[in-house]
């Protein structure tokens, strides 16, 4: 009896759409930014750019470039007026990440157009990320968010530790969503809670949420942020799905950290999120094969394999 010849690998999920789902999800790539910056090889200012395009040539967009921190703190972007000087900014939105009024001056002379402040749910984090307390950094965004109202440049909001510290602990949803609030009532458009050290779970993901929306945070200006320490980043996007919200962070290949959070492993990787989208009927225009090869090809530089199961599995 002669033995089954195997199918090829699919090119993406069978799709089994859910009524009760949202129809449409934006994607905020942020692994040129969130992805490098924790990253112990520093990646060639080309490669970089490199690394924008092919994001882009496989239909992602916004791609979130660079941050204009100080290059003693962050020494994987030091080059973000290079890279902004090289990356085509007229193919989508390409915004970056700026600490406060002298980096938001940076990247404006650079050419940004958006730009995203960040800020910390605990007074630990603040203070290990930002070097001071939490209504000091809060306050430092609104700065930030001023300059860019008078510039007519949109402003994206992350809140780092919104599940959980690795000093305090347990973090309070509803301190989430007061900090939350502070930075809409600011003027950002737009609030990403993030996992930071990845302890979230998708019941957590919902009081989160729940919370946020108690104290006037829209679902349609709440954004998640997830890392995959253990393993439970896609079953927190589908709590978020189930929640209404529609906007979700990833980073090619599942890279990153964060540089002043040890316990803190790669962001969900964007092609296990777009898998788990389509596989829901969701569509991303995200193609998976063309993503996949730019996430290993950007691991082969990094010198180890991409975290990603689904690259793994496209690219074996």
């Amino acid at each position: 009896m002669s033995t089954p010849t195997p199918t090829p690998d699919p090119a993406g999920p069978t799709p089994y759409p859910r009524s009760d789902l949202p129809g449409q999800v934006r994607i905020v790539e942020v692994g040129p930014r969130d992805g490098l910056q924790a990253e112990p090889t520093t990646v060639a200012t080309a490669d970089k750019v490199a690394f924008v395009a092919r994001l882009a040539d496989a239909g992602l967009d916004p791609i979130e470039v660079t941050s204009f921190v100080r290059p003693d703190r962050v020494p994987q972007l030091a080059d973000a007026a290079e890279v902004m000087a090289e990356v085509d900014l007229s193919r989508g939105a390409r915004p970056v990440l700026v600490p406060n009024p002298r980096g938001y001056h940076r990247a404006r002379d650079a050419g940004a157009t958006r730009v995203s402040v960040f800020v910390s749910a605990t007074e630990s984090f603040a203070r290990a990320n930002l070097g001071t307390d939490r209504d000091t950094a809060l306050a430092m965004a609104g700065s930030v968010v001023e300059l860019a109202a008078a510039d007519a440049v949109p402003v994206r909001g992350y809140v780092s530790m919104c599940f959980g510290d690795p000093w305090e602990g347990a973090v309070a949803p509803s301190v989430v969503a007061e900090v939350a609030l502070t930075l809409l009532e600011q003027g950002c458009a737009s609030v990403s809670l993030g996992d930071t050290i990845g302890v979230g779970t998708a019941g957590q993901v919902r009081a989160v949420v729940d919370a946020s929306r108690a104290a006037g945070v829209g679902a349609d200006r709440i954004a998640l942020h997830f890392h995959d320490t253990y393993g439970q980043a896609v079953a927190n996007v589908l709590a978020g799905l189930e929640c209404g919200i529609t906007e979700f962070d990833g980073a090619a290949g599942g890279l990153g950290g964060c540089p002043f959070a040890g316990s803190a492993t790669g962001n969900l990787a964007t092609e296990d999120l777009v898998w788990l989208l389509e596989g829901l009927g969701i569509p991303t225009g995200v193609d998976l094969a063309a993503l996949a090869a730019t996430s290993g090809w950007m691991s082969g530089l990094l010198g180890r394999p991409a975290p990603s199961a689904v690259t793994r599995a496209l690219t074996r």
